[in-house]
């Protein structure tokens, strides 16, 4: 897997301030992307240890609230495996945090069993992530005033919840 960029203190990517990993390689290629540049899937840099080492111990310092995955796309095929390690590590190591996901794809369609973004990884990615933001940005419905997401087609989905339910929970940020 190789990555665009790791963001310290980011703010616009899930609740408090965060540790953002932007995935690289991408095949949704949304109409108005804000980075087509990660639909590359060797844009950037290669992620090794030394890559995720340095995300976990940005992530274990006191003023993180969480991990942000996004891209390029962290479902594709190629990624799955990598994210899947992190995020368990991230589990692991630093217990308390959240952990938020974006995809281009569907929860409910293409990343359940049998979906076409469905591999061994992806039901213990989704076992271990609290939020995913998910569907492909459509620029005919950007919307710059909806928080996390960039389209009114796009969901915040309490992953945990909706697992546990076994039936999609939409995500309330107690507003």
């Amino acid at each position: 897997m190789y990555y665009g960029a790791i963001k310290d203190c980011d703010i616009a990517n899930g609740e408090g301030v965060r540790v953002t990993l932007f995935v690289s390689g991408c095949t949704n290629h949304c109409k108005g992307c804000f980075q087509p540049e990660t639909w590359d899937f060797a844009y950037g840099k290669p992620y090794t240890k030394e890559t995720e080492d340095t995300i976990i111990k940005e992530l274990s310092k006191p003023y993180y609230e969480g991990l942000s995955i996004l891209g390029g796309e962290p479902f594709e095929v190629e990624n799955q495996e990598d994210v899947c390690r992190l995020i368990l590590r991230a589990r692991r190591e630093c217990p308390k945090k959240n952990i938020w996901m974006y995809t281009g794809f569907l929860y409910d369609v293409d990343l359940a069993p049998g979906g076409k973004r469905y591999t061994e990884f992806t039901g213990s990615i989704l076992d271990n992530i609290d939020v995913l933001v998910d569907g492909p940005f459509i620029e005919e419905q950007k919307n710059i005033s909806l928080r996390f997401r960039g389209s009114k087609n796009q969901r915040i989905i309490d992953v945990r919840a909706s697992r546990k339910s076994g039936s999609l929970v939409n995500w309330d940020d107690g507003r």
